[in-house]
């Protein structure tokens, strides 16, 4: 059995909300690669999308707020944008000098806002499971 046959009723639902808030629509779920279709064809959603589909709101919720609460009431607290560094230093594949380019900030400044989420949380990011919680997280919220 394929991955995605066991999440065939998540990829429906995703599609469904996706159709629902102005994505493409029409024709069936694509598998991509190039004999997925024609031009019409629609790209296969990211794996990471249909997991998260298939888990509850409620424990997405909790486990977004659970890793991403303390940052935020930090960031309440201070304006200290730590979230949003967080998102852009994850996004940037945790190169300092591309997340510092990106935010207007100097390397340094980005390099401390990381060093409080690792502090604020208790977690390495420099280590590949905790950079991915913190994407799930992010990604749940």
């Amino acid at each position: 059995m394929r991955v995605w046959e066991c999440l065939e009723e998540p990829a429906e639902r995703l599609e469904a909300q996706t159709d629902a808030v102005g994505g493409p629509a029409g024709g069936g779920p694509s598998r991509g690669g190039p004999a997925s279709g024609g031009a019409g064809a629609r790209p296969e959603p990211p794996l990471h999308e249909l997991l998260l589909a298939s888990v509850p709101a409620p424990v997405l919720r909790s486990f977004s707020d659970r890793l991403l609460g303390p940052l935020q009431e930090y960031d309440d607290r201070h304006n200290a944008e730590l979230t949003s560094t967080l998102r852009s230093f994850l996004a940037c594949d945790g190169s300092w000098s591309a997340c510092a380019s990106l935010m207007y900030v100097h390397v340094n400044t980005v390099r401390y806002r990381i060093s409080r989420v690792e502090a604020l949380t208790g977690r390495d990011l420099s280590a590949l499971a905790d950079r991915v919680d913190f994407f799930l997280a992010l990604r749940g919220a």
